[in-house]
């Protein structure tokens, strides 16, 4: 079957295509609707998904993309349900926002809070496990802030848009600890060779061990898995 023609620079096509003028309103609700679905989308997948945006940024990128790009690429999307889109998200938006911004509650259930997830060389097991981070991610970040093991480190906060605060003892106050470079790391062993002090793969709990122990359980977090501490 031929293509069907396209009149170029048909305005009304154009601006409404074959849609009555009433359909804008159901534009306008549905793009509400999902406003609200990516909102809460996006809250649920946790802080790595929104890093250095906002949640409410990201959504509002997500959805102005969207509307955006379609009237671009197909003839039968007309113009004006992509502006009534664009009005709808800025003010969803803006009243999501100002609503976040005068009520302490909601903007932390939506936006998350601040978790410190290091603190005096030891990763805080309890709050870490509670957040949408792995400890590989953990100390990516923490190698990209110039730390090559955790006593180095004095607190680390997990933000609320996922960026991660790094707080550093001085030269002469850092403390023995797990290096988090991946050639160390690699040398993890469940059994205690030799004296020395050594720290738990997976808090960070440096402990001294005075001879050879088979299948030591960390003091702090109770797990299996040691490598020698370095300074």
């Amino acid at each position: 079957m031929p293509a069907p023609s396209v009149d170029p620079f048909d305005w009304e096509r154009i601006l409404i295509d074959q849609f009555p003028w009433l359909y804008l309103g159901e534009v306008a609700l549905r793009t509400l609707c999902m406003f609200i679905i990516l909102l809460t989308a996006l809250t649920v997948s946790g802080k790595r998904e929104v890093r250095q945006l906002s949640i409410y940024e990201l959504v509002l990128v997500i959805g102005l993309g969207s509307a955006a790009g379609d009237p671009m690429f197909y003839d039968d999307v007309p113009i004006s349900s992509a502006v009534v889109v664009f009005i709808v998200m800025m003010v969803c938006y803006k009243l999501a926002t100002r609503i976040s911004d005068h009520n302490e509650s909601i903007r932390k259930k939506i936006e998350g809070k601040a978790v410190y997830v290091v603190e005096q060389g030891r990763i805080l097991i309890r709050n870490f496990s509670n957040e949408d981070l792995s400890q590989e991610e953990l100390f990516s970040d923490l190698r990209v802030a110039g730390i090559e093991q955790l006593g180095q480190v004095r607190i680390a906060i997990l933000e609320a848009n996922g960026q991660l605060s790094v707080f550093q003892f001085g030269a002469d106050d850092a403390k023995p600890g797990l290096s988090i470079l991946p050639r160390e790391l690699s040398k993890k062993a469940i059994n205690i060779d030799e004296a020395g002090n050594y720290a738990c793969c997976t808090c960070g709990s440096v402990q001294p061990f005075t001879h050879p122990v088979p299948e030591p359980v960390c003091d702090n977090c109770l797990q299996k898995g040691w490598i020698k501490a370095v300074s």
